[in-house]
């Protein structure tokens, strides 16, 4: 028997029962469809949040202090940090929630108290109005800068320069729209109320300071801006080497781009291997339906075999059969997955997309799952004895 034979064959019985063919595909559908659904989506989320976190710039550092001793650090000695030539702009920064209101509308925010900057560190940029200038912090001036978010929800429109809204029950001038910088997987970047620092200060009543921001001269400057930075620190809190770890932490944007993308990885092949587990269950219904068929089948092999049919042909004809039910899976689940992707991706708003790679580890797999499945079955049905064949009833 030549292979167009094969393949003629194991295609007319599977097809002769297409509602049986169709269920014992459908383990194997059900596989791929989660290991090609599952891979892309945690693809997507790892692009979606390294992008957003390489758009806050390669030079940032965000430094946290999580002393427990009282401390005398003011935003003075921090802005001192910037007459380093290894760092270009540093920024205090304190942060409280607070319900803002405008006319009839109010919503929960976060309000964050910065310095000039800030938004120059952030990359953030004003559509309308202005930022703040340094007479906004020695006057305490209660003036915000708003994202395009917290305008359409307060005021229905994005012309609020001038227009007051009530952060806590304090008036503040809104004299600043930011530019629409869009939403990710770590949130909205349009939800902002920035105030002067010292204004935020005042209005939660704490004026310690246990974050700023600071942006390294460029990307080859970053350690040696964060080992001044670890020495201020150090001179500031009075810590020892080995209690430095406890006192604070600096964050750059290439070791959290590092952590971000090991933990997405993990999950993402951890979602994988948990898929594909579908894919060996819909394998083993392969098996159960290839043995149900050699039984069926036994008359019509004892036959085959009395006419000359070779034990390799009948081996040939069971394999192929299991075969072609896996990628024919294999097939339906990739399309299944692609379309189910593309809602997913829209919904979620992550570029989530089919690669060729998880195509073709998809259907070679499901070629695997069906010589690994098939075997068994395709070499029961080539030693069966042409004369005992005949007799089965």
């Amino acid at each position: 028997m030549n292979v167009s034979q094969g393949f003629k064959m194991a295609f007319a019985s599977i097809f002769s029962n297409k509602m049986r063919s169709f269920l014992t595909m459908l383990g194997i559908i059900i596989g791929v469809f989660s290991v090609t659904v599952l891979i892309a989506l945690g693809q997507g989320a790892t692009a979606s949040v390294t992008e957003s976190i390489s758009s806050m710039g390669s030079n940032l550092l965000t430094v946290n202090i999580m002393s427990r001793r009282n401390y005398d650090i003011t935003a003075d000695d921090i802005e001192r940090l910037a007459e380093s030539d290894n760092i270009m702009a540093i920024s205090p920064y304190a942060a409280t929630q607070a319900t803002a209101k405008a006319g009839n509308e109010n919503m929960d925010a976060t309000v964050e108290g910065v310095t000039p900057q800030y938004l120059t560190i952030r990359n953030f940029a004003i559509a309308a109005g202005r930022g703040f200038i340094q007479n906004d912090l020695d006057r305490r001036f209660r003036v915000a800068v708003i994202g395009v978010d917290i305008a359409d929800e307060l005021f229905n429109t994005r012309d609020v320069v001038g227009k007051t809204i009530n952060l806590s029950g304090v008036e503040f001038t809104v004299i600043g729209v930011m530019e629409e910088q869009g939403s990710s997987m770590m949130g909205s970047d349009d939800e902002h109320i920035f105030v002067p620092l010292t204004t935020g200060q005042r209005l939660m009543r704490n004026t310690q300071i246990r974050t700023f921001y600071a942006s390294a001269a460029s990307e080859d400057t970053v350690k040696a801006a964060k080992a001044e930075i670890e020495a201020f620190l150090s001179r500031e809190l009075r810590s020892g080497p080995d209690s430095a770890e406890n006192q604070w932490m600096i964050f750059d944007q290439s070791s959290l781009l590092e952590t971000m993308n090991q933990a997405t990885s993990t999950l993402t092949a951890m979602l994988g291997g948990i898929a594909a587990i579908s894919l060996l269950v819909g394998g083993i219904g392969i098996m159960n339906i290839m043995l149900v068929s050699v039984t069926e089948r036994t008359r019509e092999i004892g036959i085959r075999k009395s006419i000359g049919a070779k034990r390799r042909d009948i081996l040939f004809q069971f394999l192929i059969e299991a075969i072609i039910l896996c990628i024919l899976g294999g097939l339906l689940g990739i399309l299944l997955g692609a379309v189910v992707i593309k809602v997913l991706g829209n919904i979620l708003e992550i570029s989530a997309s089919m690669s060729a790679n998880v195509v073709t580890l998809a259907v070679g797999f499901s070629m695997l799952v069906g010589i690994l499945f098939g075997l068994y079955p395709a070499n029961k049905a080539s030693k069966l004895v042409p004369v005992e064949a005949l007799r089965y009833e």
